[in-house]
């Protein structure tokens, strides 16, 4: 009986240890695997990713919201050969919902999307997301997760015969990445 009891207890505490809810402190680390445009050029045409490259960053602490900023730069198909990007800056507010065994994780986030060319930095427009996050355990203070970015953007023209004309590079970035609780 002694050894049930002690054995149910080592599982529990090691399943609760695990869980962001239960920690002190919850840090977590990612990369974007892909990003696809939903909106399109201002003429109409679709926008078509090209690869994607960057970082997410999250930090807090249990029963409050924590903070977070993503950055990444997608590169945007041409017909040139000259690299072309809209890269994204955010930063967010994120909650870590209470429950044992899978770590869900809820956010928001504000910021702006940029075009840039040839290392020069464009025209640029305010940016949102929601955003949410499933990670499962892998040791008992580390989670791998999967996440899903919403992001709504317009970037409107402020030069040439273009002026005033909105590209709507809003798109879904997925990620995967690695969080520490301890």
């Amino acid at each position: 009986m002694k050894k049930i009891i002690l054995t149910v207890f080592a599982a529990t505490s090691l399943l609760l240890y695990s869980t962001p809810a239960f920690a002190l402190l919850n840090f977590s680390v990612g990369v974007p695997l892909s990003h696809t445009f939903t909106g399109k050029w201002s003429n109409g045409t679709a926008i078509e990713s090209d690869g994607v490259g960057g970082y997410f960053i999250q930090i807090g602490v249990p029963m409050l919201p924590g903070l977070g900023m993503d950055s990444h730069k997608v590169q945007i198909k041409n017909d040139s050969n000259l690299p072309f990007y809209v890269s994204t800056t955010m930063y967010n507010l994120y909650y870590i919902l209470p429950i044992p065994i899978i770590n869900l994780t809820l956010g928001v986030g504000t910021g702006k999307s940029q075009f840039e060319f040839l290392g020069l930095k464009g025209d640029d427009g305010t940016a949102t997301q929601w955003y949410t996050s499933l990670g499962i355990p892998i040791l008992p203070l580390f989670d791998l997760h999967l996440s899903y970015r919403s992001i709504s953007s317009k970037i409107e023209s402020t030069s040439g015969n273009d002026k005033g004309k909105k590209d709507d590079v809003g798109g879904n970035v997925m990620g995967l990445g690695i969080g520490f609780n301890f």
